[in-house]
């Protein structure tokens, strides 16, 4: 099932998620509504809390980008739960990022390009793995999401000031020019 993605200004965005365990109550089923989601939004990342879910949870495939002539270091298919960054290597690389919270707004991000990770994979089993390049970036870019943190986050202050307008309207839910469901937070 397709579930809406949460926009910008969701507290659930702004929050570290819990860790879970093997029997958190339909887990499975929550992993393959991710994976739709992702694929329906043509995303190639998705955290639990765009999603409304305050878990440490998310679904990465950077198979998509090799399929549409973009370069990978080694394309991944992976399923995140509990993880934890265990370093970030290299020179800091900018980036053009975007967010399927944060719909219509793509920015330059710096971060560093290799990184070590031990996570679970859906049958809980534990992984450490090294990740480089696009993959690194876009595991940082959900990791910060279960963290509580956006990409806008890193922007500069002026360049974060002069986005405020289209944040606001995002936060509205006055979002245009996208092909998935969205649900704007509602006091």
């Amino acid at each position: 099932m397709i579930l809406p993605v949460v926009l910008y200004g969701d507290p659930v965005l702004k929050k570290r998620a819990e860790d879970i365990v093997a029997d958190y109550p339909g887990l499975q089923d929550t992993i393959k509504n991710m994976w739709q989601t992702m694929y329906g939004a043509s995303g190639v990342g998705l955290a639990a809390p765009q999603v409304g879910l305050p878990i440490r949870l998310f679904v990465v495939d950077t198979i998509q980008l090799a399929e549409k002539g973009r370069k990978t270091d080694g394309d991944i298919k992976k399923v995140f739960i509990n993880p934890v960054i265990l370093s970030e290597e290299g020179e800091e690389w900018k980036y053009e990022e975007g967010c399927l919270s944060i719909p219509g707004i793509r920015e330059d991000v710096y971060r560093q390009q290799k990184i070590k990770v031990r996570y679970l994979d859906e049958d809980f089993t534990e992984h450490t793995e090294e990740f480089q390049g696009i993959n690194a970036r876009v595991i940082q870019h959900e990791y910060d999401h279960i963290e509580g943190i956006l990409f806008t986050d890193k922007l500069k202050p002026l360049k974060k000031k002069l986005l405020l307008p289209k944040l606001n309207k995002i936060m509205r839910g006055e979002v245009s020019d996208i092909d998935y469901r969205v649900r704007a937070y509602k006091k």
